[in-house]
């Protein structure tokens, strides 16, 4: 599927739930993710709750997406467009991984200040990837996942100069 199949898809979608979609906007992220920002008057049914409905509208897409690129069960790549589709609802993803980072640059700065290991506050998948990728560039810094489900977490270690 392209884009424009891709923006049609998540127009219909959302307007099946009643709610008009004023505008959609399309931003490649450095050929990593490609965004989808809507723009609709009634936010709050997909952002309220955390988010939640947000992230089932993505979850959704993606399945939809994958479904149609690759029919019968056929295996995707491990790189493929389809990975890095993201939905945004009125900038909602946007000020949530600024939020991410603004942490894990306090976090790291701790680290850095302490010269000891700093354990974030546990997080979904999505904001760990956040994080490790943000603290990626630091070559004082190492970031690592630990712990299992819904208290897994990120620890950034000082490693110190290398």
């Amino acid at each position: 599927m392209d884009k424009k199949e891709i923006q049609n898809l998540i127009k219909e979608l959302i307007e099946k739930t009643t709610i008009k979609v004023d505008k959609i906007t399309i931003t490649e992220n450095k050929g990593a993710n490609t965004w989808f920002g809507v723009e609709v008057n009634e936010p709050h049914f997909f952002v309220g709750r955390e988010g939640e409905a947000l992230y089932a509208l993505n979850h959704l897409i993606r399945k939809i997406i994958e479904t149609k690129m690759f029919p019968g069960g056929k295996t995707r790549p491990e790189n493929d467009f389809n990975n890095g589709i993201l939905i945004d609802i009125n900038d909602f993803q946007k000020k949530r991984i600024e939020n991410i980072r603004a942490v894990a640059h306090m976090m790291s700065e701790r680290a850095r200040y302490f010269k000891s290991n700093i354990e974030i506050d546990p997080m979904s998948a999505f904001e760990r990837r956040i994080v490790h990728e943000f603290l990626s560039d630091a070559i004082d810094l190492k970031t690592e996942s630990i712990g299992f489900g819904p208290s897994r977490r990120v620890v950034i270690k000082y490693v110190g100069n290398i």
